[in-house]
């Protein structure tokens, strides 16, 4: 076994995510108290120069037709392979659909420990959360290499990065004829609605909304400060916004100026899609609410009334 850290990159359409930069700063801040070099682990085709900005040591480039783009049986028999034989220290993934698909499965196939939801390394422990975000737990890393899936918002982005190429070393992947799971094209979703991507202000609404019909105070809102209504998953799952209005890893990454959290506690998977945004406000009644934790300024307060006294606020200039 080495004192290596490797960590999973995850890129779509050309395009690397922000999760994975996230990976590189925390794997460079964990390497310090380890001891051991930090390796990216790029996977696809004619894709090497996507590296090109990675802060780490090494990259390690696995090249095959059936990595253009992502499939759970390519990834998993590849990066097994991978890691049975190399016997890194720790392998980071993304807490994302793609890393979720990816390290259970490695994990069960090499009997190794497998630490969900990390946020950050603190001399050299662990720190993740568990029930929704409200509570931290802390352990050593597990041995003899610890799987370990990450969270966005406990490290920048342009802490990942360099202006210095790394290392590129080819590496072959194992047979990876006769998979179960093949791709086939990538299907774009329909954009009628607007685009929440595009917005510089947010008000988006949680389960604290309690009802539809409180929406239209969310919807004055954001009509006044001249932004756009968007949700989290329960509020979507309720029917009362379209799908294309969610925000997190079940729908969009968002970079506002300004976010506006109404009634929202701040699940991880919500967290993901907005750490990019300049300005966060939280208005919530819970004061442990994990949404707290990020927010720039937040009020522990009943988001019904404030956002009332908000409106008549701004109208009255």
């Amino acid at each position: 076994m080495t004192q290596d850290i490797y960590v999973i990159i995850e890129h779509l359409q050309g395009n690397i995510l922000d999760i994975s930069y996230v990976m590189l700063a925390a794997a460079k801040e964990l390497s310090v108290t380890t001891g051991g070099n930090v390796t990216a682990v790029l996977l696809g085709e004619n894709c090497k120069e996507l590296s090109s900005n990675f802060n780490a040591d090494t990259v390690l480039y696995i090249e095959h037709k059936s990595l253009a783009h992502f499939t759970s049986d390519a990834y998993q028999n590849t990066l097994t392979d991978l890691i049975e034989k190399e016997n890194p220290r720790v392998v980071l993934f993304g807490n994302t659909s793609i890393g979720s698909d990816i390290a259970g499965v490695i994990s069960a196939r090499l009997g190794l420990p497998l630490i969900n939801s990390c946020k950050k390394f603190e001399n050299g422990k662990y720190i993740s959360q568990i029930c929704g975000g409200k509570i931290n737990v802390e352990g050593d890393l597990p041995e003899p290499t610890a799987l370990i899936t990450m969270l966005p918002g406990g490290y920048k982005l342009e802490n990942g990065k360099t202006d210095k190429p790394p290392e590129i070393i080819n590496y072959d992947p194992p047979s990876l004829d006769n998979l179960n799971v093949m791709f086939i094209k990538y299907l774009e979703p329909e954009t009628s609605d607007v685009d929440i991507t595009q917005q510089k202000i947010l008000v988006s609404v949680g389960r604290g909304i309690q009802t539809e019909d409180n929406l239209d105070l969310a919807i004055e809102l954001a009509k006044i400060l001249g932004g756009t209504v968007c949700a989290s998953r329960p509020v979507v799952d309720q029917g009362w916004l379209p799908i294309s209005r969610m925000v997190g890893k079940s729908g969009k990454n968002v970079k506002p100026k300004l976010y506006f959290a109404l009634g929202i506690s701040g699940a991880p998977e919500h967290i993901e899609g907005i750490m990019d945004s300049e300005t966060i406000i939280a208005i919530n009644t819970d004061p442990s609410a994990p949404i707290f934790d990020i927010a720039t300024y937040g009020a522990e307060v009943d988001l019904l009334d404030l956002t009332e006294l908000l409106i008549e606020k701004i109208e009255a200039g």
